[in-house]
Formats: structure tokens, sequence, C-alpha cells
């Protein structure tokens, strides 16, 4: 076919793109559109005639120029690439492919770097930065040479500044030959070969004492540092998988703790003048004597020695430069740690997205298409259509001709927002498709007869275990619970089996597809005890969760086939509620193709009776038999798996990982015995189960890792079939190494995971550093509809009868009127019509409008707007610009009108003179005694005491009254390409705005302009609603101890 969905990149003409990470992308920029071949009815940006290397470069050479970074591929027998791409320097980069001069060199590619590929680009406060991947490990190849597949071990960001990238490949060039790496130098580019790089280190479990026993285990390694250019090489493991090489897997997790919490033995890395060749019982009495100085010059008094320790040992930084460098600097930590935990894995060459059956399924449909494009004579006249060939080739890859990034399933590939920029600028073999989850590739002899033990009565077998993890609703497991509104659940897995048996001469490929995920309800879980109960969540109501289940199975049933569900979860207890909540909705769906099933894990296994497992399999017997596998035998398609088992827990971990195991052992059992090997018992012993017990172990550790932050546990069993007292008391360390990373660690980690996925901006971090805590981008997502939804509802219930609306609005304010700071906010609906201008007071629970105050236009006196600080206790609370508002003054006259919804025939005050609030003085607008806002959501107060307040001292009150009001943050999310979601505000008139004093800006210039049109010309005044000098009076010292013990605990070591 020469119809090619993807981007051009043609060699002889430049091609290029700027891009601004933090901006959303919109839907016009792309790159210069080339020409194509045909159109087939698409847009011209997504059409282009085939490339001539679809896939990633295996070897990139990077050069730090005058001009910008340069990169060009490097391979042997290609000393002069035909084309390279400059990076130019700066936070806004301009990405261009420009001709290769061939054999008048003007670069000198001798001092570049080689690379094993491209993460992305990230821009972030001061700088961008290219993020490439130096080190990998080879994991293993799927049957032969040209699949081999590879997993990422170390990253290093590139700053695109021109003096810093030097340095930095500088480092990279001395470490590549100090450690012998012949692949990565480029002066061997004629003779290029690529070794085994490193040796291997110790393995996790324990070898198996049979030599004909093969074992692939992951094996420790450790991260590679550029600013340490003395540290050895990390050794990497041949055919094997990474581990997680997180410094906090490798250490116990109580010392992890106490160390976390020793802040006063922690000084500040800016004021610390200790060298590192300091004795270490020296600085740690220099620390005691200055925690002791600090308690004596602070007289014993709580909050001076909170203020004290907090300024020793995690100083607020110097200026805003500062400040952004070091959460700079903690952003790239914890995307590097992201993507070198040991869970990341990319081919080259194929794709390692899809299993095996969707790919022959892909096939099947594109010949179909194109077999009726044919004959409806609508495909190029050059174009044949052969007819579909019975032989089957279990590893082929459709559309070979599309770039491999096009053909990825996007749901698990991890890095496609860091690499869109190289996507738009149509630099396909620049791009390499970065999936998590877990891969592992084993093999055994499996013997013909369970009592032959030579050699040439065994039959080879090739075990391979795939885990795809998605990145929709990705994140950490008390961070991401249950189905968010586009139906994606937490914890999403796809693992498929893989297994070839040879077989008198024959080769039989089987594949097998489990799936795992979060039960698809609204719940969720608090992280801060050893074992939360899970709740529904109480702002969604049983036609939400039941719409979303029905979208979630609605979505996965055409992928997978009828589902059978596998709950795992306690029928009663703390996790009874959720369960029957699941029965209930599963019930109601009434889908043909979705099955419900329970199996209480913790009550049927109690006493370590893991054994009884198999009651479920003997219970779901028939399901085994219908759902059958993928088997391709001697290039014949003899079977299709039709259906698949959706096992889950609460958190789809340990008790998922065991029973998936097991289901696994099963199906391998049937396909053994379908090329006539007999099974052998479950003994541990034999090379077969040795094997697998190793790899569903690793698998359910790397799983775990990846959504809780520890090992699997249970993972005892898993790995020996056997449950033990030892395994017991690894899993009670494993929780609370649990507990303490959802408490301290797990909001920044979310916050980066959102960020590099794309679903973020950077304001994701300022949120981070207010609140200690990020919102998931769905919520906002959500709440914009919800304001979006008051507005409507205020209209229709305030306005009168062809009343015009001009705009609306949803922004933060106090609970009463008259003043500027109270113990109580809400956020309240602001209608502005061509006649009055009206406040709202919104039950945002009831979906329905409390009380409302009316004021017309005329009315309106004079507007303040300015800075309205509430909090100054971090940097990014105290910005004006991000932390705006104004106020709005009016003369109090009859004309001013109040009405509630008081479920009785009185909606206004009895008095008419006490229609309007209590006014007050003109003169003395700003001198008014506030008090302190609560650290925790109080009860809204009842509108009879409110009203009650209104009415109170109305015969001594002046004539004027105000309001002040806050803007909300404005936090647009990012909107990948192709989808159809994204953050907006409800209001069209501030669209486009970045900031809160944009914000208003824009409402306080519509309030006036609706003023003029009603005659009556209000005077406008910069003026702070609430400056920064009264917020930190109003700001009590237990407040300031709160958030600064907060801070040293959760940010202070955080990264």
């Amino acid at each position: 076919m020469k119809r090619l969905f993807s981007k051009s990149s043609k060699n002889a003409t430049p091609s290029s793109a700027k891009y601004s990470a933090p901006e959303p992308p919109m839907a016009g920029r792309t790159a210069t559109a080339l020409p194509t071949a045909t159109t087939a009815g698409l847009q011209p940006n997504y059409v282009v005639p085939p490339v001539p290397h679809p896939n990633p470069h295996e070897h990139i050479t990077l050069l730090a120029s005058e001009d910008g970074l340069l990169m060009r591929p490097h391979c042997a027998g290609l000393p002069y690439p035909v084309s390279y791409v400059r990076v130019s320097w700066g936070k806004t980069t301009h990405i261009a492919e420009l001709p290769s001069d061939r054999g008048r060199p003007s670069v000198d590619w001798k001092e570049g770097v080689v690379i094993y590929g491209i993460v992305g680009l990230m821009a972030l406060f001061n700088a961008s930065y290219l993020l490439v991947i130096t080190s990998r490990s080879d994991v293993g190849q799927m049957f032969d040479a040209s699949h081999l597949i590879y997993g990422v071990k170390s990253v290093v960001s590139i700053p695109l500044v021109k003096d810093r990238a030097k340095s930095i490949l500088s480092r990279m060039a001395s470490r590549n030959t100090s450690v012998n790496r012949p692949s990565l130098l480029v002066s061997n580019i004629d003779d290029l070969q690529v070794p085994n790089e490193g040796t291997s280190g110790e393995p996790r479990v324990k070898f198996a004492d049979e030599e004909e026993v093969k074992i692939l285990t992951p094996r420790d390694q450790v991260e590679f540092s550029v600013n340490n250019t003395g540290r050895p090489a990390s050794p990497v493991s041949s055919g094997a998988s990474t581990p997680a090489s997180d410094v906090s897997m490798t250490h116990s997790p109580v010392s992890t703790i106490a160390n976390r919490m020793s802040f006063w033995g922690r000084l500040s890395k800016r004021t610390s003048s200790t060298s590192e060749g300091a004795d270490i019982e020296e600085s740690l009495l220099d620390e005691r004597e200055l925690f002791d100085s600090i308690i004596h010059d602070a007289a014993g008094v709580p909050d001076k020695v909170i203020s004290s320790i907090i300024a020793a040992t995690a100083p607020p930084p110097d200026s805003s430069e500062e400040r952004n460098s070091e959460l700079e600097a903690r952003i790239l930590r914890g995307c590097l740690r992201e993507f070198t935990k040991g869970d990341m894995y990319f081919a080259l060459h194929f794709d390692i997205t899809r299993s095996l059956q969707h790919k022959h399924e892909q096939f099947t449909k594109m010949h179909t298409r194109n077999k009726l494009l044919s004959e409806l004579d609508a495909l190029p006249k050059d174009t044949n259509v052969n007819p579909l060939d019975d032989k089957v080739d279990p590893l082929f890859e459709p559309s070979v001709i599309l770039p491999l990034w096009r053909r990825v399933d996007r749901h698990f590939w991890w890095n496609e927002w860091l690499s869109k920029p190289f996507m738009d600028a149509g630099l396909h073999s620049y791009v390499t498709p970065i999936m998590q989850g877990y891969i592992q590739i084993s093999s055994f002899d499996q013997p013909k007869d369970t009592s032959a033990m030579k050699d040439d009565s065994a039959e080879p077998v090739d075990y391979i275990v795939i885990s795809r993890r998605s990145r929709d609703r990705a994140g950490l497991r008390y961070q991401r619970r249950g189905v968010d509104d586009e139906a994606n659940v937490a914890n999403f897995v796809e693992t498929e089996v893989i297994m070839r048996v040879q077989r008198n001469g024959i080769s039989n490929v089987f594949s097998h597809v489990q799936i795992r995920g979060s039960i698809p309800l609204f719940w969720t879980q608090s992280g801060y005890s050893m074992k939360p109960p899970p709740v529904l969540a109480p702002e969604r109501n049983p036609a939400q969760n039941l719409d979303a289940i029905k979208r979630h199975f609605r979505r996965a049933v055409p992928v997978y086939g009828p589902h059978t569900i596998v709950n795992l979860a306690e029928q009663h207890g703390k996790e009874g509620m959720i369960t029957n909540a699941y029965r209930e909705y599963a019930t109601k769906l009434d889908a043909k193709d979705v099955r419900y099933c329970e199996f209480d894990f913790h009550r049927e296994t109690r006493g370590l009776k893991y054994e009884n497992i198999s009651k479920l399999i003997n219970q779901l017997e028939r399901v085994f038999e219908n759902q059958g596998f993928f088997w391709v035998s001697n290039s014949m398609l003899l079977s299709k798996q039709k259906g698949v088992f959706r096992v889950n827990c609460i958190d789809c971990l340990d008790r998922t990982n065991v029973v998936q195991s097991a289901f696994a052992r099963h199906v391998m059992s049937m396909q053994l015995e379908a090329v006539g090997l007999l099974s052998p018992p479950q003994s541990g012993k034999s090379g077969m189960e040795v094997i697998f017990n190793d790899v569903w172990a690793n698998n359910g550790d790397a799983i775990s890792r990846a959504y809780a932050g520890t090992s699997a546990l249970k993972g005892d069993f898993t790995r020996t079939g056997k449950r033990d007292l030892g395994g017991m008391l690894n899993d009670g360390v494993n929780s609370l190494a649990r507990m303490y990373s959802a408490t301290f660690s797990d909001w920044f980690c979310q916050a980066i995971i959102d960020f590099m996925l794309g679903y973020r901006t950077l304001s994701v971090f300022e949120e981070f550093l207010i609140k200690l805590q990020s919102t998931d981008p769905r919520e906002l997502i959500r709440l914009s509809r919800i304001r979006a939804e008051a507005i409507a509802t205020s209209v229709a219930r305030v306005l009168s009868e062809g009343e015009t609306l001009i705009s609306g609005w949803t922004i933060f304010s106090p609970e009463q009127l008259n003043v500027k700071f109270d113990d109580r906010f809400e956020e309240k609906v602001l209608l502005l019509s061509a006649r009055a201008l009206y406040i709202v007071s919104y039950d945002y629970s009831l979906e329905k409008t409390k009380m409302y105050i009316c004021v017309p236009l005329g009315a309106i006196a004079r507007l303040e707007k300015g800075a309205y600080i509430i909090s100054p206790l971090e940097e990014a609370s105290r910005d004006p610009v991000q932390n705006a508002g104004f106020s709005i003054y009016w003369h109090a006259s009859n004309k001013i009108s109040m009405r509630m919804t008081s479920y009785s025939i009185r909606n206004c005050p009895e008095d008419p003179l006490t229609r309007s609030p209590p006014a007050v003085s003109v003169s003395s607008s700003t001198q008014y005694k506030p008090t302190l806002p609560r650290r925790e959501p109080t009860k809204t107060a009842n509108l009879s005491g409110i009203m009650s307040k209104v009415s109170e001292n109305a015969a001594g009150a002046t004539d004027v009254c105000f309001a002040a009001f806050k803007a909300l943050p404005v936090d647009p999310a990012r909107v990948r390409s192709g989808s159809s979601t994204g953050y907006a505000e409800p209001a069209d008139d501030l669209a486009g705005a970045t900031t809160c004093k944009q914000v208003v800006d824009m409402m306080v210039d519509s309030i006036k302009r609706a003023c003029e049109d009603a005659g009556n010309s209000p005077v406008i005044t910069d003026r702070d609603v609430v400056s920064l000098t009264e917020a930190q009076k109003m700001t009590s010292i237990y407040a300031k101890m709160e958030y600064g013990v907060k801070r040293l605990i959760w940010l202070g070591g955080l990264v």
C-alpha cells in the first residue's frame, strides 16, 4: 500500500518545527508539510510517501556545535549519512533536518558521543533538556536475532545550553572510553561491533542446581550518573531484563524511613561546609551541636525551634531563579528515575506493545479492507492485493513500511509526549517508543516422557512473559484508584505469555493473554495507615458508576473478547463495601460478554493453604476450554484465544499475581498436552517449574514496584510454590515501605508521571509546593464540566426571562460579604447580564443555587483589582500574578435584591430595608479585622444564619457594600494529539488567559464595559485586595509550624 498515515522525513529539504513544552499542543501546529504520494481523503500532514528508514536508529551520534546540538545516525559503513539534525540552543527549541555535507565535512564528528536512542525533549523553567539513552540491557531475542528487545538502563538529560551540554557530552565520552564500550566510540565506525558490555552482577533469585536449566533472571544494576565520572561501570546482564535500580529498593525500608524522619541530622546543601572527605562521626557531632544550639537560642519556645530547624535544614530559596533551579533539578531526577527503574523496554525492529494475536488480526483486517478497496477500484493502479495465504508467521509485523511509532499501541507508549517534537518534525527514525512493564525471555527442556531423563528425550521450550502497563490513568496506587471519567482504570496491565515448543521438528508457537485492572468504579483509598479501607467516592452517584463500568467494558470487550471477571477482594470486612458494589453494578451491567466471578482469596487461603487456588481453576475449567489460546503450528493457524480473564484484587498486585500465575500454569499444561507433552507435577524441582516460578515472581515484583514502590507481597509462594513464615515477615517490611512511600514521596512522583506523560503542565509542581500533593488531571476536567453546569443552572434559576447573559464565571470568595479575609471561603458563581451583576452561592453537592444577590450595574461605584494573597507560606501562593482578585463596591439601596432557597414560601429578608447586606464606610473599607482561615474545610453555615447576619445593624450602616473575589488557578491540562478531552474554562471570554492576573483583568474589563453600556462609569483602581504583608499578619504561627514540618518531611529530602 502507498497510503501511509505518518509524517514525512525528507532528506534533502530541511524540515523544522518550534516547540515550547509548557504550552498545550495546538491542533494546527505541525512541521513543514512535504509532498505526498496520495491523500486518500486525509489531511496533508498525516499522509506521506514511504520513508527510507522506518525503524529507529540503533546508535545516534551527538555533537555540540555553536548553532545547536547536532545528531546523526551512527552505523558501520555509513561515515557520511545523507542528513543530520540540529536542535537549537535555548528553552524554545528549533528542530531542523539538514542535508549532509558529504565529502566536504564542515563538522568534526570525531568529537561526538554515541547514544542508544532518544527518550524525548522536555522544557522546564530555565532550560530545555534532551533525554537520551546512554546504557541499555539486552533482555533477549524473541525466537531469532531480528527480534531483539532491550531494557532502558541509564538515561541522561542534556541541557540545551551550549556550555552545559558540552560539559555533559565530555563526561559521557570519557565514560564510554574508560569502560571500554567499542559500540559507543565514534572512531570505530568502520568495524562496528556490539559486544556484551559490562559484566554480570549477582542474581536476584537463586539458580537451580540442574545444569540443563537456563534461567534468565534480572540482575541488580547500578544507575549511571553523569555527574560522577569516577564511578565504575554499571553491570549489564546479557539476556536478562533490568530490575529496578531505585536506591530505596536496595536499602532497608526501616532505615530509609528513619533517615527521612531524622531531619535534624540533615543540613542544607547550600549552607553546609562539610567536605566529602570529612570524618563522618565529626560531621554527626557538628550537626548534633548545631541542633542543641538551635534549641538553646530559641529558649525552648516551640515555634522558634521549629522555624530555626526548618531554616537550617530546609530553607526557602533566596531567589525565584534559585527556587526554579532547585525544583528543576528535582523534576529531572524524578523523570530520569521513572525511566531507569528497570521497567522500561524498547525494540528497534518490531512492535512489542501488541500481542501476537492482535498483530495477526490487524493483518487480516488490513487484507480484507484492501481486497474490498480493490474490488471498488479505489486503490492505485499499480497496487496488487494477493490472496490470503494459509501460511501464518506468528511474528509477522503488519504495516512494516510505516515508522515504528505509527505501529505501536499508544495505550502502552510512555514517551509519546516527550517524542512529539521529533514526530512533528518528521524525524521518524529518531523516535524510539518505550513501553513500561516487564519482559523476561527464558528457555528450558521439557522431557517427552516424565520418566525419561536423557538429554535426547527432551524437547526445547522457549518461555516468554511480556507485561504491558497502560499509561492511561497512570500513577501510584493511593493517587490513582478505580476508574476515571474516560472509563480508564488504574494499574491496567496486559500480560502475554508466549511459548514456543519444538515437537518432532515442528515449531509450535502459543500465546495467551490475561489482563488486570482496578475495579472500574469511582472509589478512593487513603494511604495514611497500614491497611486503609477503600470507599466509594461520595461525590459520585450510582448512575455515574453504572455508566463508567458500562463504558469501560464497552471499550475492552472488542479488544480482548468476552471478559471473565475474577474478583479476589474480600467479600466482608474493609473491602466488603467495594466488593459488594462491584457485584451489584456487574449484575446491573447485564452484558452477555461479561461474566462476574468472586473468589475471596484471603478467606480461601487462610492458614497458608495456597493450594486452595486449585478450587478456582476447577470452577473455571469450562471457561478455560472455551477461551482457548492462540496457536500456530508449522505456520498453520490452529486456534485463537476467544476471551480473556480480567483478574483484580484491591491493588491488582499481590493476590492478582498469584492467581494469574496459577492460570498461566494451567494454560501451559493445556498447551503442552496439545502437542503430546506431559506436564510434570508441581513439585518445584523440574526445570520447567523453576523457570516458571522465577519468571512470574519477577513479573509480579516489577508491576508492584511500578504501582506500589516495593516488591510484590506473597512473592515467596510465586517463586517456590510454598508460603512460609519468612515470606510473611518480608511482607510486613514491604507493607511498611509501601505506607512510607505513599505518605512521603508518592505525591511528588505522581506529579512527575503526570508531567512526563503530558497530562499536566509545569503548574503541577507549583500546586505540589502549595498543597504538597497534586490533582488528578482527569479531576480537573471533571471540575471544569461541573463548573460549566453550575453556571448553566444558575442562569436558568436566577436570570429573568428575556434577560441577556454577557458572561458567567466561577470564582473563589469569602462566604460573607463585606469581608476580604474570612474563615470560610466558597466557590461562587458570578453572572454578568445586561442589567445587573449576580453573586450566586451555589451548592455543588445538591446542584442548586442557595442564595444570590442582584446588584444593578448602575449601582456599582468602583472596582479594585490587585493581589489577593490568602496564604504566604509558599512562593507560589505569594506570587501576585497567579494570586489575583478584585473587589466590587456598590451603593446600598432598595434596588439591591437578595433571594435564597429556604424550602419555604419566604425566600428574602422580611424587612425591605435589610434586603441589602450591611454596608461599610467608604473611607474604612480596607480597615477590617480579619479572622484566621481554617486549614480544614468547615461546614457551610445555614442560610438562616447568613440572613440574620445580613440583617444586623442595618439601620446604622452606611451606603456602600463590597464583595471580594479571587480568581481560580489557571491550569489548562495538556491534550495529546487525537484526544478530544481537555481542561477549559467554562467562559469563552477567558480563553487564552495564562495567569490569574489576566483572568482578573478580563473579568473587570467585562464588568466595566457592561456598566458603561448601562450608563454608569465605575472607577477602576489598581489596589491589592489582600497584600502579602497583610496575609503574613493574619497567618498564625501554628499554621506556619504545620506547613514547615510538612515541607521538611515531605519536600526536604523527597527526591
